[in-house]
Formats: structure tokens, sequence, C-alpha cells
């Protein structure tokens, strides 16, 4: 199955620092990775599997349309962030590893870029807060939550988020 994403690296733009003129192959990987990584942690495979199929078909609607739009997207895109910002200075190219500065511009020191990992990973914990306690009262309404079966990443019910155990 072809990996559908289930934000659009607009959406980071749009709700991050990342900038507008950042070539969006620059992150559009980490939005992969922390999808997989948080998102199918928190939702289990068969609902991720689920989602992606919906998106892939253009097919999403109704409550999958409200778990996305209102609950995944903004847990994702501090998450992508979270994931992307260690690497964001840095290009791999067939001379080496770089790192880019700016005439104009100071480099962030990894104290700064740690800070704001964490700022990243407060707010993505909290929108993933909100994602759990959505999916818990809602249920019913996403019966893939608890179906998945040997391999499967099995939803995550004892994640640490802040001092909450869910």
């Amino acid at each position: 199955m072809a990996e559908a994403l289930f934000i659009t690296t607009t959406d980071i733009k749009k709700f991050t620092v990342i900038d507008g003129n950042v070539s969006n192959d620059k992150f559009i990987q980490f939005i992969e990775i922390a999808q997989a990584i948080h998102i199918q942690n928190v939702i289990g495979t068969d609902l991720y599997e689920k989602l992606q199929s919906e998106i892939t078909g253009a097919t999403l609607t109704g409550a999958y349309e409200t778990l996305v739009e209102t609950y995944i997207k903004p847990a994702l895109i501090y998450w992508a962030l979270y994931e992307y910002l260690p690497f964001a200075p840095y290009t791999v190219g067939n001379k080496g590893i770089f790192k880019h500065t700016s005439e104009a511009a100071v480099v962030a020191d990894k104290d700064e870029v740690h800070e704001m990992r964490e700022a990243s990973q407060k707010t993505a914990n909290y929108y993933t807060t909100r994602l759990l306690s959505y999916l818990c009262a809602n249920e019913s309404s996403f019966p893939e939550y608890k179906t998945n079966t040997d391999g499967d990443v099995y939803p995550a019910g004892d994640i640490n988020y802040g001092n909450w155990f869910l």
C-alpha cells in the first residue's frame, strides 16, 4: 500500500516555525517518520491502514474525517516538527555532510534546538492526549481501533504524556 500522509507540507509550514521557503524535500520524510512512529503507536495498525485507505481513495468522511482533521493533524504536525528539528541544518551529499549557515543569521546552538524540540514535544503531547481521549470516548465509531492482531502495532494504552498515563 502506498503511504498516504495525514498532513501536508503546507500544514507544517502554516502551523509551525518552519519557513515557507524551506524545500518540502527537506522535511517530508519526517512527516512519514512521525506518522509511523507516533500516530500509528496511538491508533494501531488497523485504524492507521483504514485511514490511509480512505485518504488514498478520497473517501474520508464522517467520524474518520473528524478524527484526522481535528485530532490527528495537530498532533502529527508537532511530532513531525519534533523529528525534523535535529536535522534541519544538515544536508548529506556526495561530498559529505554539510551544516548550512547564513551570512545574516546565527546558527542555533544545541541547547536552543533542544529547547525547541521540548516545546514541540509538549505541544505534540497535548494534541496526542486529546486524540487518545477522543478515541477512547468514541471507540464504537472506529471498530478498527481494537482489532489489531499478530504483528500489528496495538494502540498504546499506557503512554506517558506529561505525567498522564493513558
